[in-house]
């Protein structure tokens, strides 16, 4: 009889009795979270009544919850997206700070009253400072509220608090390993944090859309799924290699590939597999819990618990109500968020495994979350009768003043062009600073080496610094100019108040690129050949600075399509799905879309507006949009011009691209645009809103964001 390894009796274990709760819960309306951990607890040495794991093979199980623990980030990347956390808005943002912070310091509290060691009170409120994202959207979906106002402000609070959950891994590592120094190395880690998500955001955003563009026709389910997960173990791997978490790196890749266009698709194949090994975690969890510890602890658990509780809905409903919302809402979403779940287990783990939490802490936690994910349900439901009870019960003063704030609170203020300015300044230099720094430390650490290692150094020396120069050449454009091209800065450039600041910006940014190239150039030659050596670069860059812009733009536009792509291809589908349930066939006339760069040469189109050049009445062709540079304009109107490196999307004939092409860039090769405008047919039926109405009056392309480029009646 062959041997059969331990791993696989175990795996068959922990698997049979995961299915079995499952079941079990499904049956029950529970959270299947709690039966994985039940089940684990039922497979744990600690309870003998059925077969268990012993301790010594709780090592091999250990390693499959780990790579649960990063396919669960992984997965969480996929459905958060930078982009998501830009459009949630001030008021998610501040209730979830607001939330995280206060609860922090409420956890923190209880466990010094009840005589704990400082890092369990630590690690208990970090525990508290977050809620579980799956258990309380599916709770919201099951009670059919998703559509109501407060949901969408409890989803724009989750997805700010998966970010702050990373950060707390962060801090929490080095705050554990390295307690003799923890100011300095936290403030250290959260530069370095800063700095890789940065950079892997930029670079993956660059690289990784166009890998996957470039290869569509050779992946399939099978081949994407591969591509997909060795992505997502390289940058835990990167993470590791950094000093991070390796739930950091998975969370990164995920929200990385969340902004392709395969975004959907690459989350549907990898869910099995994070079912499948996020079953394990939280079996796992439940093998780690001791039942007689819990009646230990039974006290400390139910006064945590209403801590909890009572402590999540004054946190969050205070952030909420302070944000500009109603107390309404406040109260429902501050209820809507009383809980804690899976982030809480892995924080909690973490603690674990690092040794610098006491034995109970792990198992307390757990026996909270299941207590208030049973009471998650039922706080949202009485949410709203709580409310009313409050209300008539509020004096007409009270009701008066909170109605008051809430409506000063939301007014909406309008952005000067300096403050403009400054935000752009803001996100500019550590973006570029960012870029500059890495290329600089791949080269003093990777390029040096080699090249002192296998050239003759003077020559192998200026080759390294003159390739990484060129390297950093568009990113040190971009940090010098880059913030001095968009309009704002042109409005308020003559005026004679904004003149300090406008040069206090320049000279940041101008001593960070000198500091940039001397430091790079000093880290091969004596620093009076790098000071030298500076001037002579500055000089060239001068010299060259129209190729180093025209290099930039092709970056940043790069950059800016894969960004931007899936929204694209979203708003197309969506075009589509609209044609197609109208029966619509797609238009036969001989048009297509087109793309042309202004140069800057073609002064016989530059600063007039589109009524003016009167390209449609003239040529026949139709402005779909304009980009100019991180400025889109769909349907251009009438007094929109044309400025220098704008990018026009015209839709035309052959002929008439001809005669564009002879206006705009004579002796050029045109670019065709691949699709991201499409034209359809759709048919005025009698009911319709646009019927015996101008194309003027309709309104038409308002509504649909789009241009009539054709009438046809009566087959004409």
């Amino acid at each position: 009889m062959s041997h059969l390894p331990h791993l696989i009796i175990d795996l068959a274990l922990i698997l049979g009795a995961a299915a079995i709760m499952t079941l079990l819960f499904k049956m029950l309306k529970q959270p299947l979270v709690l039966g994985y951990i039940i089940a684990g607890v039922l497979v744990s040495s600690n309870f003998q009544w059925f077969p268990s794991i012993s301790s010594e093979e709780v090592k091999n199980v250990s390693v499959l919850a780990e790579i649960g623990v990063i396919f669960l980030l992984f997965s969480l990347g996929l459905e958060f997206s930078f982009k998501k956390l830009a459009q949630v808005g001030g008021s998610s943002t501040v209730s979830a700070i607001i939330e995280a912070v206060g609860m922090s310091a409420l956890g923190f509290a209880v466990g010094k009253i009840l005589g704990w060691t400082t890092m369990d009170s630590v690690y208990l409120g970090a525990a508290l400072a977050v809620s579980s994202t799956t258990i309380i959207i599916k709770a919201v979906e099951e009670l059919g509220l998703k559509k109501k106002k407060f949901a969408s402000l409890v989803f724009g609070i989750l997805i700010v608090e998966d970010l702050i959950t990373i950060a707390i891994l962060v801090l929490l590592t080095t705050l554990s390993v390295s307690q003799q120094s923890a100011g300095s190395e936290m403030l250290l880690s959260i530069v370095k944090l800063i700095f890789f998500l940065i950079l892997w955001f930029v670079v993956g955003i660059f690289f990784i859309p166009t890998i996957l563009k470039k290869a569509r026709n050779l992946m399939n389910d099978e081949t994407l799924l591969i591509v997909s997960v060795s992505m997502c173990l390289l940058m835990v791997f990167l993470a590791a290699k950094a000093g991070f978490s390796y739930a950091l790196g998975a969370f990164v890749m995920g929200s990385l590939l969340a902004e392709t266009t395969r975004a959907e698709r690459i989350e549907h194949l990898v869910k099995p597999v994070k079912d499948l090994f996020g079953a394990i975690f939280f079996v796992s969890v439940g093998m780690l819990i001791d039942l007689r510890m819990i009646g230990e602890y039974i006290v400390p658990i139910m006064l945590i618990t209403v801590v909890c509780i009572v402590g999540k809905v004054i946190t969050t409903g205070f952030g909420a109500f302070i944000s500009g919302n109603s107390l309404k809402v406040s109260l429902q979403t501050g209820m809507s968020l009383a809980q804690i779940g899976e982030f809480s287990f892995i924080i909690a783990a973490l603690g674990a495994s690092l040794g610098a939490t006491s034995p109970f802490l792990y198992p307390i936690i757990i026996a909270v979350s299941g207590v208030t994910t049973f009471t998650t349900p039922y706080l949202i439901k009485a949410s709203y009768p709580l409310y009313e009870w409050i209300d008539k019960r509020m004096p007409e003063k009270w009701r008066k003043t909170l109605m008051r704030y809430s409506s000063e609170a939301t007014t909406i203020t309008a952005t000067s062009d300096f403050q403009r300015v400054i935000k752009s300044f803001m996100i500019n230099v550590p973006l570029f600073s960012v870029l500059i720094g890495a290329i600089v430390y791949l080269s003093s650490t990777y390029v040096l080496p080699w090249v002192a290692a296998n050239t003759a150094y003077a020559f192998g020396g200026i080759t390294a610094a003159m390739l990484t120069l060129l390297a950093m050449a568009p990113f040190l454009w971009g940090l010098v100019v880059r913030n001095e091209r968009n309009e704002s800065f042109v409005k308020i450039y003559a005026q004679q108040k904004y003149q300090s600041p406008i040069w206090l910006m320049r000279g940041i940014k101008l001593s960070l690129a000198l500091f940039s190239i001397i430091f790079l150039l000093n880290r091969f030659f004596s620093i009076n050949i790098a000071l030298y050596s500076a001037v002579l670069m500055i000089t060239l860059f001068i010299v060259f600075r129209r190729r180093i812009q025209v290099l930039y733009d092709r970056i940043e536009n790069r950059f800016i399509k894969n960004l931007n792509d899936r929204e694209l291809q979203e708003e197309i589908k969506i075009l589509e799905q609209q044609a197609s349930k109208r029966n619509v066939a797609m238009a036969p006339w001989d048009a297509h879309m087109t793309t042309f760069d202004v140069e800057p040469e073609a002064t016989a189109v530059i600063g007039k507006s589109l009524i003016e050049l009167q390209w449609r009445e003239l040529i026949g062709v139709n402005i779909a949009m304009i980009r100019r540079g991180r400025i889109t304009i769909v349907s251009p109107g009438g007094t929109d011009r044309v400025y220098p490196c704008d990018k026009l999307f015209i839709i035309c004939t052959d002929a008439q691209e001809r005669k564009m092409n002879a206006l705009l860039r004579p002796g050029k090769n045109i670019e065709e645009q691949e699709k991201e405008v499409e034209l359809e047919r759709f048919s005025i039926e009698h009911d319709s809103i646009f019927l015996h109405k101008a194309i003027r009056e309709s309104g038409i392309r308002r509504l649909v964001n789009g241009l009539v480029v054709g009438v046809e009646r009566n087959g004409e």
